[in-house]
């Protein structure tokens, strides 16, 4: 186990590979990764910026004023988002647009985790999950 690599390195490694086939796969059907995230947050319940933001937070560039909001622009002039009153809301066009990229995300998934059994990765983001909460992270964080 000497001459193995850090977990960091591997962390940064899947980390970036993961956003940037992500990033290529979605770029395709004409979203952004952040966009995905959105459009899976608000296919559960209506949100403010505030929670939308608060729900992609680990995800957000925190030394920039980025926010959700950046993102929505397009998936309501897209018309797959709703902005009333009170929240943001998935439209039917944005549910019928999440239902396509769903396969399509599933797919990647699917070759992302080939030859990893489902208890290795139950394991595994068990172990990720407990590690970060060993590093501060609590049940308030998102």
């Amino acid at each position: 186990m000497a001459d193995q690599r850090p977990i960091g390195f591997w962390l940064k490694l899947v980390d970036r590979l993961i956003d940037e086939q992500f990033a290529a796969t979605l770029e395709e059907h004409g979203v952004t990764r952040r966009q995905w995230q959105l459009l899976n947050v608000l296919a559960q319940n209506p949100a403010t910026v505030e929670q939308l933001n608060a729900s992609v937070a680990p995800f957000l560039d925190p030394d920039d004023t980025e926010s959700a909001l950046d993102h929505l622009t397009e998936l309501i002039e897209s018309a797959w988002v709703d902005a009333t009153p009170n929240a943001y809301e998935l439209t039917d066009r944005g549910r019928s647009a999440l239902e396509r990229l769903s396969s399509v995300v599933a797919e990647q998934r699917t070759i992302m985790s080939a030859g990893v059994s489902e208890t290795e990765y139950i394991t595994t983001v068990s172990s990720l999950e407990t590690m970060a909460r060993n590093l501060g992270w609590g049940k308030d964080d998102t």
